[in-house]
């Protein structure tokens, strides 16, 4: 819960059960379900070092406004698998947006709302810019998610790299072995560094820890983050994705973008940096007492960010 949790948020013990399994690309995804089936879909995609739960209270707003809610676990956590060994275990940003559009296929949803932050921001962006006809519109936070990996190396103010310890710490083999000895306890770590204002108890956080148990959780994320540095290989199959996605491509579906007026780690902004890359960006927002985690700080900005898109 955030200070300004009100009280028909849901308990810290509540999870998003029973979950669903479907084949969907190279994974078998597990994923939440709620709301009629033949309502407008919401796609929500979370973040690291996040699952599901991030939407435990966005979940039942919207599926009360007449929305089919989709929220799957991303690769390499919780009950999703990569469905054959030999797969690499990839988390560039290429992937995490073609197994969005696999698990829209795999369900036979043509068109949804995609929504997320973080990792799931990007995912979200990704599908929007690369298959616009099958986005209703786009939620996400901290501006243009796409990542400027031809540019990665460029430093930033040195009170911007601060937060990014975790980033660097990766790119070397004892920052592979911490995260394997100490995923809980990096992920607590990062959630209090990057929400100051929320009040996360021990319950909150070990229903979603549990999914960094996943066995690929530590390869994925090593991979993401030295990918996105240009200190990986990608896998050869996403190479043309990852092509269009060194273009900085534009993104033309309506789009609301959020910043956590308290994020941690992407401080909030004017918007007007990431302006350009937005042709029909109906709103930019900052959300008082949000850190990073935004839709499970504030699941009612969030939600309304969703069904403004989908009521327009």
């Amino acid at each position: 819960m955030t200070n300004k949790a009100s009280a028909s948020r849901a308990p810290s013990t509540r999870r998003l059960e029973p979950l669903r399994h479907v084949d969907a690309g190279v994974l078998n995804i597990a994923y939440y379900e709620a709301g009629p089936a033949d309502g407008p879909v919401a796609m929500l995609m979370h973040g690291f070092p996040y699952d599901i739960h991030s939407y435990v209270d966005v979940v039942p707003l919207l599926a009360a406004q007449g929305c089919r809610v989709i929220v799957p676990y991303l690769r390499g956590y919780g009950p999703t698998t990569f469905r054959d060994q030999a797969t690499p275990r990839s988390g560039e940003q290429a992937a995490i947006g073609a197994d969005m559009m696999a698990l829209m296929d795999a369900l036979g949803i043509r068109r949804a709302v995609f929504a997320g932050y973080d990792w799931g921001g990007r995912a979200a962006s990704i599908g929007a810019a690369l298959w616009p006809e099958r986005c209703i519109g786009l939620v996400c936070t901290n501006g243009y998610m796409i990542q400027d990996i031809g540019h990665a190396m460029a430093p930033a103010r040195p009170e911007r790299e601060v937060p990014l310890w975790y980033q660097y710490y990766f790119q070397i083999e004892r920052g592979r072995a911490g995260l394997a000895a100490n995923r809980h306890g990096i992920a607590k770590l990062l959630w209090s560094q990057w929400s100051p204002r929320w009040q996360f108890d021990d319950a909150c956080f070990e229903r979603t820890a549990v999914a960094f148990d996943n066995p690929d959780y530590v390869d994925v994320v090593i991979h993401s983050y030295r990918h996105r540095f240009g200190l990986a290989n990608g896998d050869p199959q996403y190479a043309e994705v990852q092509r269009k996605l060194a273009t900085l491509p534009v993104i033309a579906v309506p789009t609301i973008t959020l910043d956590g007026a308290e994020d941690g780690v992407t401080a909030a902004t004017d918007g007007s940096a990431s302006a350009a890359k937005y042709s029909a960006r109906q709103a930019y927002r900052v959300v008082p007492h949000a850190g990073h985690n935004l839709p499970q700080e504030e699941p009612e900005a969030f939600a309304a960010a969703v069904m403004e898109l989908i009521k327009a």
